[in-house]
């Protein structure tokens, strides 16, 4: 059985496979499936400093391969997710906290409240299926630098994490954008921003018209874009989607990600994580390698 354990900005993961925020809740749901400390982390559901509803419905669509998703962020708050859900979640694996906000002011906020204690934050600024607000500040490298700046000044100790958006000019750019303004990771990429026609109705199947776009359809855009950031910047990569397989977090870490999150393979297999974790200590076994770290940037350009 090879070494899966892996360390990113000196936090550490019993294994490179985390739940990719959104499609995992806080992990209570999947823990009546499986022990979640199966995970090597979980990211978890956004949290805003005030809880929302979320959008109007219908806000999950399929595609071929991919599904389209407009839930709108619906989450009780920071608050209560200190109160109900953190302590029971950091007794059974790594915790990232995904945070998201309308303003500035609003990330910096609850930045200082998670602060010292959750494992690392990550900042949602590129979620594409929300109508208004701060959303928008992951798509121009400018504010991208800005928005990492202020969260990180109001950090003392907890690693950040920036969220890029794939619907950018250049993902290079944006992710040394974020590492200028401080952050001390990045992951990618979070979902396309796509539409689904109902073409009986003449009307998109998703009430907020446009939602985003993951799923195994997008691998190889995904994959192509964590290859580029990585090697367009000297901080740690978290590589994400389409990955269904152990195969897929391989490829992933051989573009250059020390580790992996997993989304919407939850909803097809509810044990897709242990499966993907088996998966690649199978293929890292069978390939004669020790230690899972040792595959991270192998990759060979033809």
């Amino acid at each position: 059985m090879a070494q899966l354990s892996v360390k990113i900005c000196g936090v550490g993961f019993s294994n490179p496979v985390i739940a990719a925020s959104g499609t995992f809740g806080f992990g209570r749901e999947y823990n009546e499936l499986y022990d979640i400390s199966a995970a090597g982390g979980v990211s978890t559901k956004g949290l805003t400093l005030e809880p929302r509803p979320g959008n109007p419905v219908p806000r999950i669509a399929e595609g071929k391969s991919v599904i389209l998703n407009a839930v709108g962020l619906m989450n009780p708050g920071v608050e209560e997710f200190i109160k109900n859900d953190l302590s029971w979640l950091k007794s059974k694996t790594t915790v990232i906290a995904n945070v998201a906000g309308r303003t500035l002011e609003d990330y910096q906020g609850i930045c200082a409240r998670l602060d010292g204690i959750v494992d690392m934050i990550e900042l949602n600024i590129s979620c594409p299926n929300v109508r208004a607000g701060g959303m928008a500040l992951g798509i121009k490298p400018q504010n991208v630098e800005e928005v990492t700046r202020l969260c990180k000044a109001a950090l003392k100790t907890t690693p950040l994490i920036v969220k890029l958006s794939p619907n950018v000019e250049s993902i290079a750019v944006n992710a040394r954008a974020a590492e200028s303004g401080g952050a001390d990771c990045i992951s990618l990429i979070n979902t396309l921003t796509g539409m689904v026609v109902d073409i009986e109705r003449r009307r998109p199947v998703i009430a907020n018209n446009t939602g985003g776009v993951s799923g195994a359809g997008i691998m190889p855009i995904a994959l192509r874009m964590v290859y580029e950031a990585a090697h367009a910047v000297d901080i740690p990569v978290i590589g994400m989607g389409g990955i269904t397989c152990g195969k897929d977090a391989i490829a992933f870490m051989m573009a250059g990600a020390r580790a992996v999150q997993v989304g919407t393979a939850n909803f097809t297999d509810s044990y897709a994580i242990p499966r993907i974790v088996r998966e690649t200590d199978e293929w890292l076994d069978a390939h004669g390698i020790a230690d899972v770290n040792d595959i991270v940037d192998t990759l060979k350009l033809n």
